[in-house]
């Protein structure tokens, strides 16, 4: 509880200094509109939260990690339906004293559709998302697999606000419940969300983005990648700085450290990106 007060601070304070030129969250897209980003992550860990929610050392002196490339795109049908998709290719090792497994392919594919409920001036932007996880190119049985080899069905509602004029930010809400198939666990999530401009072309953002685990899935976890366990809860801020090079392109760098969980991994991811979108 300490660690999420602390993260909602980090994401409160963030605000108050400084977060995005492109709206996300609960705001849809205009028809027509497009939104795309493609980028480069390396994730590391080689610790682990364990069931009590402490940082231990993978076994083994274990080390983890996930290079990959991940493309995000979001189109808009009508003013008020925006449809998206996510895709990834990964590379992956799991690497210990006593072990070592590599694995590379396409890992799970995120299809959606964000529909704006409510929107104006005073109250700000209310929308709801259905998202299904598609299972990628691998088997749940290789020695070290990219997910669970599973469906997933996710509804979300999202709640957003402009804070113009007062400030050049917005503010944005989500929770949502994931339904998953086969051995995982249901899932609750969360995510708290502020952007800024930072002067005409800079911008930044910060989320606090978490997974409380419903723990109805089976007790035995069999994958050799620690990042995919059954039943967990984790809490990740994600930080990102960017550069608005044109209207319609930009960059951005990012860095996403996991702060609090249970039975997962406990490491922190690094990204550099790149977007264009309707200007």
């Amino acid at each position: 509880m300490k660690t999420l007060l602390a993260s909602l601070a980090v994401v409160a304070l963030l605000g108050a200094f400084q977060v995005s030129s492109c709206f996300a969250g609960a705001w849809t897209a205009n028809k027509g509109g497009f939104y795309e980003k493609g980028s480069f992550n390396f994730y590391y860990a080689d610790k682990n939260f364990d069931r009590d929610g402490n940082r231990r050392d993978l076994s083994d002196r274990g080390e983890f990690t996930d290079y990959n490339l991940s493309n995000y795109f979001e189109y808009g049908i009508t003013d008020s339906l925006t449809v998206l998709n996510s895709i990834s290719y990964k590379w992956l090792e799991n690497d210990n004293d006593l072990s070592r497994a590599t694995a590379h392919g396409i890992g799970d594919v995120d299809l959606g559709a964000r529909y704006r409920l409510f929107q104006n001036d005073a109250v700000g932007v209310i929308s709801t998302q259905l998202l299904v996880k598609v299972p990628g190119g691998y088997d749940r049985n290789d020695p070290l697999p990219m997910g669970n080899d599973q469906y997933d069905t996710e509804l979300r509602l999202l709640y957003g606000r402009s804070l113009y004029p007062k400030l050049p930010g917005y503010a944005n809400l989500e929770i949502g419940y994931r339904l998953r198939a086969g051995d995982p666990s249901d899932e609750l999530r969360y995510l708290v969300e502020i952007g800024f401009d930072l002067g005409k072309n800079f911008f930044t953002r910060a989320k606090l983005d978490g997974i409380y685990s419903i723990d109805n899935g089976s007790k035995v976890d069999g994958s050799g990648n620690p990042t995919t366990t059954n039943n967990f809860d984790l809490g990740k801020l994600d930080l990102t700085l960017g550069y608005q090079v044109t209207p319609s392109m930009g960059v951005e760098l990012g860095y996403r450290p996991d702060l609090y969980g249970q039975n997962t991994a406990a490491g922190a991811n690094y990204s550099v990106a790149l977007y264009f979108k309707t200007p």
